[in-house]
């Protein structure tokens, strides 16, 4: 009998030449995560950085995705092997690593995404093989090459340093935070002001000339096509929080109280 095989989906619609919807979960919701894996979105970005979410709750609303459609992965509060490795041990399929302000800032989240001797993983995947529906010793073999890699560039670090970032292998996709970035730049949500799309264009031009996926926020689908006849590969739909406040104020419209 021929070993179980796994191809993480998000790797597999890119290589379909098709793009990636996302949308980015912050409560920390197994009933609600059950829900957003079988919407029909490509993947669900478990918030760790900005929700009130802890990895009990990780393990959980990963485990919630089991057989669906919507593909869990994780962003981490920080760029650092010992928050990245918990969260891949649940069972999540990728990572989202924040304030990457340099090609060394890069390397270093693809090595925590690597076991040894191609990173700096540490071993200890009890759970993760189970979510593959994997062997343990086939899950450690396959991890590597399966494990999706985002990184955000959202300080002008990252946009100093952008043609040497986007050398780093191993990357499965660059993220553009527009409102971070203005934040940082000292125009907060001015994402329109002409400095930080002057930034934002600096790091569209050479993510798409690299050859590596860009993902972008899109709210509305005028913006999403946008994005998408740019060159971008990803889309950012919305948060959870976004879709629950407008569809639960909307339940309001019409009523005459």
């Amino acid at each position: 009998m021929s070993e179980p095989t796994f191809r993480n989906p998000l790797k597999q619609r890119l290589e379909a030449g098709r793009a990636i919807t996302m949308a980015i979960v912050t409560m920390p919701s197994v009933a609600a995560m059950q829900v957003w894996a079988r919407s029909g979105i490509d993947a669900l970005c478990i918030d760790m950085e900005h929700g009130p979410i802890g990895i009990e709750s990780v393990h959980a609303m990963v485990a919630a995705c089991g057989g669906a459609h919507g593909v869990p992965i994780v962003r981490v509060p920080w760029n650092v092997p010992w928050l990245v490795k918990p969260v891949l041990d649940t069972g999540a399929q990728g990572v989202i690593v924040p304030m990457i302000d340099s090609a060394e800032d890069a390397a270093a989240a693809v090595r925590a995404v690597r076991y040894p001797p191609r990173g700096e993983r540490g071993w200890g995947p009890f759970y993760a093989h189970m979510a593959w529906n994997l062997p343990l010793p086939r899950y450690v073999a396959t991890a590597d090459d399966e494990i999706f890699t985002i990184l955000l560039i959202e300080r002008p670090e990252a946009i100093r340093a952008i043609d040497e970032i986007v050398k780093t292998p191993g990357v499965d996709m660059y993220v553009i935070a527009p409102f971070d970035l203005s934040v940082i730049m000292g125009y907060p949500g001015q994402v329109t002001h002409p400095e930080v799309q002057a930034a934002i264009g600096r790091a569209e031009a050479a993510i798409l000339g690299s050859g590596v996926p860009l993902c972008g926020a899109a709210f509305t689908p005028e913006a999403a096509n946008r994005l998408l006849e740019k060159g971008y590969r990803g889309l950012f739909l919305g948060f959870d929080w976004m879709v629950l406040q407008k569809a639960a104020s909307g339940l309001l419209d019409g009523i005459d109280l």
